[in-house]
């Protein structure tokens, strides 16, 4: 008994001690966003910076030449348009594959979820010919289109809905219900983890992602928050603290959205991983 009480002691310190490590450098990144460029590279580190300065990096960052309140709101467009979206696809996606019946139904899905091994960057040339060809390359509808589909949230979802008894869809048939009331009043509500799961993980990579927009934009007044950063870290030189206080400002949205929604997200992936 006192040996396993021992273990799960060394455990927790060893986690703790994984979990301060890799908290480092987002504390540093404050710290730094807080500090008077002078302060920066002083040695040791001070991690209480000496001379407060977060309001002036601010003041500079979001109200200076470098648009970078621009690119926030065009992230900010460009991250909801496309979460919506593809939360409402893939939960349609995911009703097709589990609630309705048709013959092939589990072989496509299979054939639907082998694309998963196909990484984005061999489609993405054929996909930026795709946009350009019908007009949307350059514009956050295209964007976000681009971004709207994901097979991994119809798997989600769909392993979701599988844990739902076929009772309760069979008893709405009889009221007289339809695939859509079925779909919006019944399978929606009981599957909210999931929903908020996949929500959550989509804000973060649309958020995130560089790749997309890099290739799929091309006028400035359209780049999302990740080029701006990548613009704002060019013309801002080695003015490391005005970087750390962009870098603070882009992933406040990510942090607010995941103390809101983390509760959801272990019960949502529990659900998922249920074999359907």
């Amino acid at each position: 008994m006192k040996k396993t009480k021992l273990t799960k002691v060394i455990m927790t310190v060893i986690f703790w001690a994984i979990g301060l490590t890799m908290l480092m450098p987002l504390v540093w990144m404050i710290s730094t966003a807080c500090k008077v460029e002078a302060d920066v590279f002083n040695f040791p580190i001070q991690w209480i910076p000496p001379r407060w300065n977060l309001v002036e990096n601010m003041k500079e960052v979001w109200g200076g030449e470098y648009n970078f309140g621009l690119y926030y709101l065009n992230s900010i467009k460009v991250t909801l348009l496309a979460t919506f979206l593809q939360v409402f696809v893939s939960a349609l996606g995911a009703y097709g594959f589990s609630k309705v019946k048709f013959p092939g139904r589990d072989k496509l899905f299979l054939a639907y979820l082998a694309t998963m091994m196909i990484p984005p960057q061999v489609t993405i040339v054929s996909q930026f010919i795709i946009m350009r060809s019908i007009g949307l390359y350059n514009t956050h509808i295209g964007l976000v289109l681009m971004l709207a589909f994901s097979v991994y949230g119809v798997f989600l979802l769909r392993q979701a809905m599988m844990s739902i008894p076929e009772s309760l869809s069979e008893s709405a048939k009889i009221d007289g219900a339809g695939h859509v009331t079925i779909f919006f009043k019944i399978i929606l509500p009981m599957i909210k983890p999931s929903l908020a799961t996949l929500a959550t993980l989509k804000f973060v990579w649309t958020w995130n992602d560089y790749q997309a927009p890099l290739v799929f934009l091309n006028s400035r007044e359209l780049y999302t928050i990740q080029l701006g950063m990548k613009q704002f870290a060019s013309e801002s030189g080695s003015y490391y603290s005005l970087i750390m206080a962009a870098a603070v400002s882009a992933i406040l949205p990510l942090i607010i959205v995941f103390l809101f929604c983390q509760r959801f997200v272990v019960d949502g992936i529990a659900t998922g991983a249920v074999k359907g």
